[in-house]
């Protein structure tokens, strides 16, 4: 099992609520994000079908519902988002959940699911608001719920995002991150999207359409 770290630190469902409600800054903050959480969680555990055994499911979820907790922290005293340091939210939300004392484990997270990875290599050419350094999913846990978090997009409004979709988007970032996704897609499948558009009324994005890791407009 990759990735396992001691149950007892590993949040409840109602603990991370609590920790969405405490942080987001208005309510329409918490239900953008936690609702986005929700869907990735959502898609995790569909995800998870047939291959359980290989994972700590209980940090696949807790992980799925943390991942953008650091968006938060993005959002001024006005409740308006922080659209160009979008990037940050990762490094935010690591950052968060640190100086809560949860493990390292369950911080990455955080740092590790923006896009199909930020190497030192992105963080240069791309003059990112980052610290020079890998964030790449490195266990499977962290791939999965990076790559569970490609189907939903925090837009205006929100989006189901095929994988078709994706990788157009992805593709405007280098032809090595569109194999790598092409590559998750073989090795996971595509998720059934159709009952959580209905679920949550969300519509899908239009293939080649949805660029990946857009913030909310």
């Amino acid at each position: 099992m990759t990735g396992s770290v001691a149950h007892r630190a590993v949040p409840t469902d109602e603990q991370i609520r609590e920790l969405h409600e405490r942080y987001a800054p208005t309510s329409e903050a918490f239900d953008l994000v936690y609702t986005h959480c929700l869907i990735v969680c959502a898609v995790a555990e569909q995800l998870l079908d047939g291959r359980r055994s290989a994972y700590d499911v209980d940090l696949v979820r807790a992980g799925s519902l943390l991942h953008d907790i650091g968006v938060y922290r993005l959002y001024d005293t006005h409740g308006r988002l922080d659209h160009r340091d979008y990037v940050r939210h990762g490094l935010l939300g690591h950052d968060l959940l640190r100086e809560l004392g949860f493990p390292e484990a369950l911080c990455r997270f955080c740092s590790c699911h923006t896009g199909v990875g930020l190497t030192r290599e992105d963080v240069v050419r791309q003059r990112l608001p980052l610290p020079v350094a890998d964030y790449v999913a490195e266990t499977g846990e962290e791939q999965l719920v990076m790559y569970a978090d490609k189907f939903h997009s925090k837009t205006t409004p929100p989006t189901f995002v095929t994988a078709a979709a994706y990788t157009a988007g992805v593709r405007r970032f280098g032809a090595d991150k569109a194999a790598r996704f092409t590559a998750l897609v073989a090795h996971y499948g595509e998720p059934d999207l159709t009952r959580l558009a209905e679920q949550h009324r969300h519509s899908h994005a239009a293939d080649g359409l949805a660029p990946p890791e857009r913030p909310p407009a």
